[in-house]
């Protein structure tokens, strides 16, 4: 566990079930990890389902929390609230692609800390291809570290 406090910001998303009280259920399960809270959370936007073949549209939000749990110790917990919503991380990963889920939460950026580890890569790798990721830490006022590096080499 870390000893000072770091801001997250997690993406959380749904498209199976009542989507709204799943994401709902997620951000109350997150601000009762230990050593966490959540500050504030984005609005719910509708987002068709990509590279899902017949998949229902996707709820998605994101989060911005305080903790103290190591970025290792948060994907843990992430992964564990997943599964007490019915995900199973393990049946998609040998049939490759993406696929429905009820809950899915990623943990897009832990304070400024670039991590490259097995399992766990932050800034999360695709960040910004995802306009659903994107908009809702726009919402939260938080652009990618990356990103303005981007803008300001794409303005000179």
């Amino acid at each position: 566990m870390r000893r000072e406090t770091v801001t997250a910001y997690i993406a959380l998303g749904s498209n199976l079930g009542d989507r709204e009280k799943t994401l709902e259920s997620a951000i109350a399960e997150l601000d009762g990890l230990p050593d966490t809270k959540v500050i504030r959370r984005s609005s719910w936007l509708e987002n068709p389902a990509v590279g899902i073949e017949g998949g229902a549209d996707f709820l998605n939000g994101a989060a911005e929390v305080e903790t103290r749990l190591s970025a290792r110790e948060l994907l843990d917990r992430l992964l564990e609230i997943e599964r007490r919503h019915g995900r199973s991380r393990d049946t998609e990963q040998t049939g490759g692609g993406h696929r429905n889920r009820t809950l899915d939460l990623d943990l897009l950026l832990y304070g400024n800390e670039k991590i490259d580890e097995p399992g766990l890569v932050v800034p999360h790798p695709r960040i910004m291809e995802r306009e659903f990721v994107l908009v809702p830490l726009a919402e939260l006022g938080k652009v990618p570290p990356f990103f303005r590096s981007v803008e300001a080499t794409a303005s000179e």
